[in-house]
């Protein structure tokens, strides 16, 4: 029985590995598939499922949402939606323009600090991803502001530093509904990174489909509570890595396969979706 890592990002969004990359990457490994889940894209899509083309390989097409309520972080992961959803592609569209909004604020306060950073090289760095905090470290790393991206985090663009920017969130509620709406499926995605202590259940009211079970930050305690959850409302057991980048072995619990599920353990979920090449 084949494994899917279900949760892998790619250049498109803030990953270090091309979408063709990361394919060749999780065949490497022995997995049957994964799902691209991009933060608030979905342009590594295509690539992924072109590279996995005429391949018994599976490659889900999905999305990672960021929300807030009431101060709390909440990602939602999207699986089998239509990509090419017109009212989704709009969101989309304007959750990158807020992104890119963001940048030149952080840019600027960076700069109000004496450092040497512009956002056409940000950008260019970027590519054709979604511009984000980690693009910006990695500029400071270059430049030798900060050692590592780690300490550009702590020093300059985690919440409360000075070179931080609030960003706009869906609320989570919205996110389920544009999830639904392009055909797709709602998971909530690390859970045990949600602070607030009726949040879950809330989402489960509001009809999420699943809950990430499996995940580098759930510890075991945690993992088997979410199990008894999903398993007690009919809900979508998902799992993986939350790939972004090739690490060092320190963290290697995040490389793309550590976290995973049995394909076959979703045929059922994923019957009535978009789906790429799983019946082959």
């Amino acid at each position: 029985m084949k494994d899917i890592d279900m949760h892998v990002h790619t250049t498109a969004s803030d990953g270090s590995l091309t979408p063709t990359q990361v394919v060749a990457r999780a065949r490497e490994k022995g997995l049957g598939g994964i799902a691209i889940t991009d933060h608030d894209t979905v342009e590594g899509i295509q690539e992924a499922l072109d590279t996995a083309r005429d391949t018994d390989f599976l490659v889900l097409p999905g999305i990672e949402l960021s929300t807030e309520k009431q101060g709390d972080e909440i990602h939602i992961l999207g699986y089998g939606i239509n990509y090419y959803d017109s009212s989704l592609l709009k969101i989309l569209d304007f959750l990158k323009n807020q992104r890119l909004l963001r940048g030149e604020k952080m840019i600027q306060r960076l700069q109000g600090l004496g450092l040497n950073v512009s956002f056409q090289e940000v950008m260019a760095l970027a590519g054709e991803g979604s511009l984000g905090r980690p693009h910006i470290a990695q500029i400071l790393v270059s430049k030798g502001y900060v050692k590592n991206t780690y300490e550009a985090f702590q020093r300059y663009l985690v919440k409360g530093a000075p070179g931080y920017v609030e960003r706009f969130k869906l609320d989570p509620i919205e996110a389920i509904e544009q999830i639904k709406n392009a055909g797709g499926l709602a998971v909530v995605a690390h859970p045990s990174l949600i602070k607030g202590p009726d949040t879950l259940e809330l989402l489960i009211d509001q009809g999420v489909h699943g809950i990430e079970v499996y995940h580098p930050d759930n510890g075991p305690e945690a993992t088997a509570l979410y199990l008894f959850m999903a398993k007690a409302n009919g809900l979508m057991i998902t799992g993986g890595s939350d790939f972004h980048h090739l690490l060092d072995t320190s963290e290697s619990s995040r490389d793309i396969g550590t976290h995973r599920v049995a394909i076959e353990s979703l045929r059922f979920f994923l019957s009535g979706v978009t789906t790429g090449n799983l019946t082959n």
